[in-house]
């Protein structure tokens, strides 16, 4: 076994260290707030699988989408959300001062950092199922003889006709005579 298999067996066995442990951490401080706070204690643990998993589902799918070149904005947004809520379960659910806080978030912040760093981190060879990119070369310019073509010269500016202008229905003119009735 050569050093980097060592070496990626070691941060395998961290990275499940510490999301288990962080993992269970959150997963019972949200299923502990939720059955605080009224829910029986199935919900308890169906919230905490939908907050958890939650988050680590939108972190696997940026990821994929980075890969696929769509759009995070979104997917990002809500795992910051989801992530948030886990916070603030495992505060919540701490001694009311600033050490029970930060002690409570600890598992959390961890897990986020865990999970920011494996994410960010680009695989370091291509995946079997991703295409391979072809090498375009570019093509070098093709010389002629032939005179190039002079454009052609401009039409001359086409000047709209005057509007004739009406007076206004009920407006008689001076200049023309007025008919009151034929007689006959």
């Amino acid at each position: 076994m050569n050093r980097h298999r060592i070496e990626s067996a070691v941060r395998l066995l961290i990275l499940l260290a510490i999301g288990g442990m962080a993992g269970a951490a959150a997963f019972t401080h949200v299923h502990d707030l939720s059955v605080a706070h009224g829910q029986p204690h199935w919900i308890g643990w169906a919230n905490a699988v939908a907050v958890e998993l939650m988050a680590i589902y939108l972190g696997l799918e940026i990821r994929a989408r980075r890969r696929a070149g769509r759009p995070v904005g979104f997917v990002g947004v809500l795992l910051v959300a989801f992530a948030l809520l886990s916070l603030a379960a495992q505060v919540a659910e701490a001694e009311p001062s600033v050490w029970g806080w930060i002690v409570a978030a600890v598992p959390s912040l961890a897990f986020l950092a865990l999970v920011k760093v494996v994410l960010s981190s680009a695989p370091a060879e291509p995946e079997q199922n991703q295409p391979q990119t072809e090498r375009y070369e570019v093509p070098e310019p093709v010389t002629t003889d032939i005179e190039p073509v002079r454009p052609a010269e401009p039409a001359p500016p086409v000047v709209p006709a005057p509007v004739a202008v009406l007076p206004a229905r009920g407006v008689v003119q001076p200049n023309r005579p007025h008919v009151v009735g034929i007689i006959r």
